[in-house]
């Protein structure tokens, strides 16, 4: 996506060889102009889905998300809470919201994500939307809650993947649809360096 890939080259960096800030533009100062384009990007991708609901986890990926949704015609968007790994056994006996444990590559901590189950009404068509792909754990949670909620994943929309990390290719090897709007294909003395083909 030419306005993203612009943005990226413009105000995105490298730190080492595997962090990625793109902090400028999508995920702490918000762009909103980029992030509607993005939003209307991922709806002529997965139209054909027929999605209903739109799934992000918190907080980053959530302007994204209402973006998308909004370019669906305004439907739902549900996005899972992040709690301490420790608090699961209390949330589990509460009994009230599906939940997955996630690693963040980011923060470097085991986290748990939780969704209400009246939430995600059963066998609804949910578009996964999130700002990173890095590794895939966040996505694999969430995908994780959608089979618990038995609801269908319509696909998995991605701001920003690290095409140099395995999240891409393990999530479409298992045969889910991904649609990464710019693929980082390595980090070169801070420089982002760009995949040619999104």
């Amino acid at each position: 996506m030419k306005e993203l890939h612009d943005a990226i080259m413009a105000d995105g960096y490298g730190i080492g060889s595997d962090i990625v800030k793109v902090d400028m533009f999508l995920n702490h100062r918000l762009d909103t102009k980029l992030l509607n384009a993005m939003g209307r990007e991922f709806y002529n991708y997965f139209k054909s889905k027929n999605v209903d609901t739109i799934l992000t986890i918190e907080a980053s990926g959530i302007a994204l998300a209402i973006a998308t949704a909004t370019a669906f015609g305004e439907i739902p968007v549900v996005f899972a809470k992040k709690h301490p790994h420790e608090e699961l056994d209390k949330i589990k006996e509460k009994g009230e919201d599906y939940t997955a444990s996630v690693y963040s590559f980011t923060h470097k901590n085991n986290n748990v994500i939780t969704v209400k189950k009246r939430y995600l009404e059963k066998g609804s068509n949910v578009l996964v939307i999130d700002d990173f792909l890095a590794n895939g754990e966040a996505a694999e949670g969430m995908i994780n809650i959608l089979k618990q909620a038995e609801c269908k994943v319509a696909g998995i929309g991605i701001g920003v993947e690290k095409g140099f990390q395995p999240g891409g290719k393990h999530l479409r090897n298992f045969g889910y649809d991904v649609k990464s709007l710019a693929i980082i294909d390595a980090i070169d003395n801070g420089n982002l360096v760009l995949a040619n083909d999104n």
